[in-house]
């Protein structure tokens, strides 16, 4: 399965803005949803808003939809 959501968009607001994934700990986001996330692993509304204050950017900043084109029809 092709995952659909991209969080690249994340890091590249993270290197934009400068910040690492020890500052962004030290923030109050948690290690271990970032590596989640790092992995491509789903993540829920909360902690898009989280990073999305923390950071202080739209969703779109964060995560991306990208298509299945193997299912069109």
């Amino acid at each position: 399965m092709i995952n659909m959501i991209s969080y690249a968009p994340l890091f590249k607001t993270l290197n934009e803005k400068g910040i690492t994934s020890y500052r962004l700990e030290k923030m109050g986001f948690s290690r271990t949803n970032y590596y989640s996330i790092k992995k491509g692993n789903p993540i829920n509304s909360t902690t898009i808003d989280m990073l999305c204050r923390l950071l202080d950017c739209n969703v779109s900043d964060v995560m991306e939809y990208i298509p299945d084109k193997t299912n069109n029809k």
